[in-house]
């Protein structure tokens, strides 16, 4: 009777052994390990900060879609004015501008002076002085409409061919990255024939990063980085002008979802997929919270209809936004992961602080909600954007260094892991490979060896039967031999 029992329940325990093995590894492609991550930023989604030299070339460079103008008569010293903010007429009695008298001249609202007779140049009502706010919108839209799409195609294929290269793969290897985040933008979809102004070709680059990415070991986040009608209203989310208009329109989520859909069928069963991002860095300001959770939770499923275990990823919102409003959300049951971005930048807040204030304002106050979200009870937490820059002006080498340590050992505790924003720069202390080689960052004091925590739907059963008894477990099996 003794042998019948220990025949029958080690192949129980081997059962709930191998589910619980299930439901912390399968899917994670990382072999429990948390994400190191950088981001390829400014590569398949432009951002002209990252590289400037995309836009030399455009004629009348200053005067890009979205590029925000005021106009002031000759004649009366005075700016145009839109009506009570908009909507109604133009008058021009504006003595000093303000934001209504800022116009991005759009095709579909073109500013028209009516003169009658042939107009002079510097002695009647139709001569308007143009003076440019703001041009500070550098994204894929600009540069396609600014370059045409001949000439947009030739630089964005030497742009998506040299940026990032399969040697740079082997460099994140070698320094103990395990994952890339990777921006995409909607478009990609469409590829090879994307609709106007946008250029094809980022599908095949973002293949060749997965199958760069599987020779070196390195697993892919796909990142939704820009989405139709835009996001947040930057150029890293593609907008024409500023707008914010993904949330306005069923036909952007739509769409949004639509691409969801394609790069989860595309890329579900590569070995090299980590998780997707549904979409980066909603704005506070203009997408409701409501819409987004509808659109994550939609998302959340269409992941789901290809695969049990991929990590599917929302990022939280920018702006005036608490975190735990995704936590709330319930919007998904497995392998979800909320992407927190951290920078000590973008605020006024950091504007005055010292290298000690940032140190400290690290282990203060972004330790301190690391450690409430790892707590909470829902998604994993996963810092997916950081830099080791700051508004400190004169900082050494070693403020750099102490500012870089410091950020790693409290990034390191996310429960997911962190990526680095981002690979390559212009602006060298944001360049990744930069600040490894230069040693203004060193990773190799941080190196991390705990697992991803499971959060995935276990039966009670199972969970006892391993973490119950090891004694118990381990004499059945000797039974049993």
């Amino acid at each position: 009777m003794g042998t019948g029992f220990c025949n029958w329940v080690l192949p129980v325990i081997l059962c709930c052994w191998v589910l619980f093995l299930s439901g912390v590894y399968s899917g994670d492609n990382l072999n429990g390990r948390k994400v190191r991550g950088v981001n390829l930023g400014g590569w398949l989604v432009v951002e002209g900060w990252i590289k400037p030299s995309l836009f030399d070339g455009i004629p009348n460079g200053d005067m890009l879609d979205g590029t925000q103008v005021q106009f002031k008569s000759v004649i009366l010293q005075k700016y145009v004015s839109a009506e009570n903010g908009g909507g109604q007429s133009l008058t021009v009695d504006r003595d000093i501008p303000s934001p209504w008298e800022t116009f991005r001249a759009t095709l579909a609202n073109q500013l028209i002076a009516d003169y009658p007779g042939t107009p002079g140049w510097d002695d009647n009502m139709a001569t308007f002085d143009m003076i440019i706010v703001a041009n500070n919108l550098h994204g894929d839209y600009q540069l396609a409409n600014g370059y045409g799409h001949d000439k947009a195609k030739k630089v964005l294929t030497e742009h998506r061919n040299n940026f990032i290269k399969q040697e740079d793969f082997i460099f994140l290897y070698r320094h103990g990255i395990n994952t890339v985040r990777i921006p995409v933008g909607w478009w990609i979809a469409q590829d090879p024939t994307p609709p106007p102004p946008f250029i094809g070709g980022s599908l095949a680059v973002l293949d060749n990063a997965f199958s760069w990415a599987q020779m070196y070991d390195i697993r892919c986040i796909i990142d939704l980085h820009a989405a139709p009608g835009s996001q947040n209203g930057m150029e890293h989310s593609s907008s024409r002008d500023g707008s914010i208009d993904w949330s306005t329109s069923p036909e952007y989520i739509s769409q949004s979802l639509d691409v969801i859909d394609f790069l989860a069928s595309r890329y579900a069963n590569h070995p090299a997929l980590l998780g997707i991002e549904l979409l980066n860095e909603p704005s506070a300001f203009g997408v409701p919270l409501d819409a987004l959770v509808s659109y994550y939770s939609k998302g959340y499923q269409i992941v789901r209809n290809y695969s049990s275990t991929t990590y599917v990823i929302i990022c939280q919102r920018i702006g005036n936004a608490d975190p735990l409003e995704l936590y709330q959300a319930n919007i998904g049951s497995s392998n979800i992961v909320v992407d927190l971005h951290y920078y000590n930048l973008f605020d006024i807040f950091f504007v005055n602080m010292s290298a000690g204030d940032n140190i400290e304002f690290i282990f203060k106050s972004r330790q301190t909600q690391l450690q409430a979200l790892n707590k909470a009870n829902g998604p994993l937490v996963f810092i997916g954007e950081w830099v080791n820059e700051w508004n400190v002006t004169s900082g050494s080498q070693m403020d750099y260094q102490e500012f870089g340590r410091a950020q790693l050992q409290v990034y390191d505790t996310a429960s997911f892991g962190w990526a680095y924003w981002t690979l390559k720069n212009d602006r060298k202390h944001w360049d990744f490979e930069w600040n490894i080689n230069k040693n203004y960052l060193q990773l190799e004091q941080t190196k991390v060896t705990s697992q991803i925590p499971n959060r995935r739907e276990i039966s009670s059963a199972a969970f006892f039967a391993f973490h119950g008894s090891s004694s118990h477990l381990f004499f059945n099996c000797k039974c049993f031999k």
